[in-house]
Formats: structure tokens, C-alpha cells, sequence
């Protein structure tokens, strides 16, 4: 059976360039849990084993005896974060004021009834009380900025100035203050300086002006 490599086969979306690119976004369908607050605090690590617990049982299936229909291997897809804050008002320095809502993409055999299944299956071999918030659903982001961020987290402004600069230059704008971050890289064995995330918000294209 031949795997899935989702950095091959779906390669402009999660490897981009590192300058900004605009890009239409298909439909994608996620296990998801929303949550506020610190991303440095113990609910966000659960939740975030919460997602992996679920998803590695999807991803493990071909073990178990009723295999789900269409099944193919695949590569567990990276974490995604969309991220807001809480009080417009206040900084995005203060990440106790962040909103987010964590998510693990899903292979397209995944639908509701496997969803609930395999929900089920996970709390039993996995316990964790944020199972309970997992959500199954498709995201249609649409017309979307993106750019390969290198390097630290805390660096990501220079990155959003970048794409700022590039949507002002080829006329869009960016929606809201929403934005993706999609995790390539595992902070806990990768040098600051050699993370890799992508970055993408949400952009309108803007009518030219009257003449």
C-alpha cells in the first residue's frame, strides 16, 4: 500500500515559499477543539494530545477488525492553529488573551460515523477529558496569503509585515485579524532558529480604483 506524504501531495499548501504567495484554499476537513488562553499553559498541551490521540487511532485503523471503507495509509498531517485574541484591545504580546481553535487535518475516508467511533475508541484507550470538546468538520478557507515563516515564533510579526507589504502591492486585503499557523516542525527537538511554520490569513481581493 502506498502512503500518502502529505508534504508531496499537497505541497503548496504546506510547503511554500518563504515570500508571500496569495492561494485559493479547497475545502479541508478537521478534528478540531477550541480553547483561550496562554498556549504555554497544561489545557493547551492536552488538548493538543487530545488531537494526536484521536488522530493516530484514524491513522492505525488497518489494524482493527472492521477496517474503514476507501482506508489508504497516510501521514498524519501536522498541528494547525487558527488564532485570535480574546479583547480586540488588547496586545498581542498577552497570550493569556489569545483565542484559538487547535485542529489535526483528516484523511477523506473520515466522516461522521467513523468520527464517533473512533471518538469513542480514543477515550477508552486514552482518557482525557478534552476528547469531550473534539469537533469533526470542514474548514473552507478560500482566498488565503501565505508564507513559510523560518525561524522562532516570536519573530512571526516580521513575516505578517512581509505579507501585509505583498497584499497591499497586488491588491488585497487582508478579512480580520485571524491567522493560521501550521506546525512543521517539532519545537520540542528543533532549534529556535530552524522552526519551520506556515503562516496564512485570510485575505479580499480589492475593486481598483475609479478613475
Amino acid at each position: 500500500m502506498e502512503k500518502l506524504e502529505y508534504k508531496k501531495v499537497y505541497k503548496d499548501l504546506y510547503l511554500p515559499k518563504d515570500k508571500p504567495t496569495i492561494i485559493e484554499i479547497p475545502p479541508i476537513s478537521f478534528v478540531t477543539i477550541d480553547g483561550e488562553g496562554d498556549p504555554n499553559g497544561d489545557e493547551f498541551g492536552l488538548a493538543t494530545a487530545a488531537l494526536y490521540s484521536f488522530s493516530y487511532a484514524v491513522k492505525m485503523s488497518y489494524k482493527s477488525k472492521e477496517i474503514p471503507s476507501g482506508f489508504y495509509d497516510y501521514t498524519v498531517f501536522p498541528l494547525e492553529g487558527v488564532w485570535d485574541l480574546v479583547d480586540k484591545t488588547k496586545p498581542s504580546t498577552d497570550k493569556s488573551n489569545y483565542a484559538y481553535s487547535i485542529m489535526i487535518r483528516q484523511p477523506d475516508f473520515l466522516d461522521n460515523n467513523l468520527f464517533n467511533r473512533f471518538l469513542t475508541e480514543t477515550k477508552k484507550k486514552k482518557p482525557n477529558p478534552y476528547l469531550d470538546k473534539l469537533q469533526f468538520k470542514t474548514i473552507d478557507e478560500g482566498l488565503c496569503c501565505q508564507i513559510l515563516h523560518l525561524g522562532s515564533y516570536d519573530d512571526e510579526p516580521a513575516s505578517f509585515e512581509k505579507m501585509k507589504q505583498y497584499c497591499t502591492e497586488k491588491g488585497y486585503e487582508r478579512k480580520s485579524l485571524k491567522h493560521r499557523e501550521i506546525y512543521l516542525s517539532d519545537p520540542r527537538k528543533t532549534e529556535n532558529e530552524k522552526l519551520k511554520t506556515v503562516l496564512r490569513f485570510k485575505v479580499v481581493k480589492m475593486d481598483p480604483p475609479i478613475r
